[in-house]
């Protein structure tokens, strides 16, 4: 087939697709892909550098207040579906797919006035607003948490898929890949990371939780995020940083490799993350960006709580003590561990990308 994917601004909505795009490839199933977004978004420099063929369209999302700039935004809008229409015609489409973002909303209602067939897909158990408005004119709505099944009116369309970037990552294998990071392989680890850019309060709490972090019977891999890396540096004590207990690092390039060597992530509920942890069934404390849109990290971290697969530190209740403790809890008791990771297991979706394709598929062939 020949296929659109549009989604941008953040990875959540990025990664998902190129994984889609991946395992297309690897079925041999797409003759040409093309991928529209913007030319100031992640999206430009993620899809460039993995070489796809990448157009842009000018968009921008609405202020939540009254304001002018809103006025602009519907003139953007307005344009960039006369773009997107172009694009739609050079290209031949046999389906267009978008993964959210205001950018997917321009070239995915385009394609609906053209008859072309279409999919949105949302990782979130909060629908995003650009979903919302989709979910009226596309064919299907794919939709990664069950819980996002009260987000649309329209239930006839929703399938659910789960995170094709679940697929990407379930067969990586133990690797020793920890000896990079001056850690033994071979000792249970846990990682604590705060997001691509880093969390100020994870690493606060993390700094202050060294001591005791350095006499433990794990050892722990402190992904700080590169714009905090040299100011966590210059607040941890030499002897911490050259503990073999510890490791701390500003970022870890191609991040999944490493997951299967993890036997326990504290960090964000993001919707990517949570596709990953789960696909490989590895237990998690999160704690949720209070930051996000409609508080949706703590809404995704949940999905998992209730299961019992993972535990959650709110943000406003997390502190040196609050940290170690969930943490100790966790890592002292292998069949806490094991209940845990069977729990993740049964949530998670391996499958995701090929459920997904067949949801297009299906469209394309009908």
């Amino acid at each position: 087939m020949r296929i659109i994917v549009s989604g941008g601004g953040t990875g959540g909505h990025i990664y998902p697709a190129m994984a889609l795009i991946k395992r297309l490839k690897e079925r041999d199933l797409i003759d040409d892909v093309l991928y529209v977004g913007t030319e100031k978004g992640l999206e430009s420099k993620i899809v460039k550098n993995a070489g796809l063929n990448f157009k842009t369209i000018e968009i921008q999302g609405f202020k939540r207040r009254l304001t002018l700039e809103n006025v602009k935004t519907v003139r953007l809008f307005l344009s960039s579906i006369s773009k997107s229409r172009k694009i739609i015609k050079e290209f031949k489409p046999d389906i267009v797919i978008g993964t959210g973002g205001y950018v997917s909303s321009a070239i995915v209602y385009a394609a609906h006035t053209m008859h072309i067939s279409t999919v949105i897909h949302e990782q979130n158990t909060i629908a995003g607003v650009t979903n919302k408005f989709l979910a009226h004119f596309v064919d299907k709505i794919a939709i990664a948490f069950t819980e996002a099944t009260d987000q649309f009116s329209e239930k006839k369309k929703i399938v659910f898929t789960g995170n094709p970037r679940a697929q990407e990552v379930v067969d990586i294998k133990k690797n020793d890949r920890l000896k990079e990071f001056d850690l033994a392989p071979d000792k249970d680890t846990v990682m604590i990371f705060g997001g691509s850019r880093g969390a100020k309060p994870i690493n606060q709490a993390t700094i202050e939780t060294m001591d005791r972090f350095v006499k433990a019977d794990y050892q722990v891999l402190f992904v700080t995020g590169r714009v905090h890396y040299d100011n966590v540096v210059k607040l941890i004590d030499s002897k911490y940083l050259n503990s073999a207990n510890i490791s701390v690092l500003p970022y870890i390039d191609n991040m999944p490799e490493i997951l299967p060597d993890i036997k326990l992530i504290v960090g964000r509920s993001g919707a990517t993350s949570i596709a990953e942890i789960t696909a490989l069934g590895i237990p998690a404390i999160f704690i949720p960006s209070p930051y996000v849109t409609h508080d949706h990290q703590t809404k995704n971290a949940m999905s998992v709580v209730k299961v019992k697969a993972a535990k959650m530190i709110p943000e406003k209740e997390l502190t040196s003590d609050s940290l170690f403790k969930e943490i100790n809890e966790i890592m002292s008791d292998s069949k806490v561990q094991e209940e845990m990771s069977a729990n993740s297991k049964k949530i998670g979706v391996p499958d995701a990308a090929d459920r997904l394709i067949k949801v297009l598929s299906d469209l394309v062939n009908k």
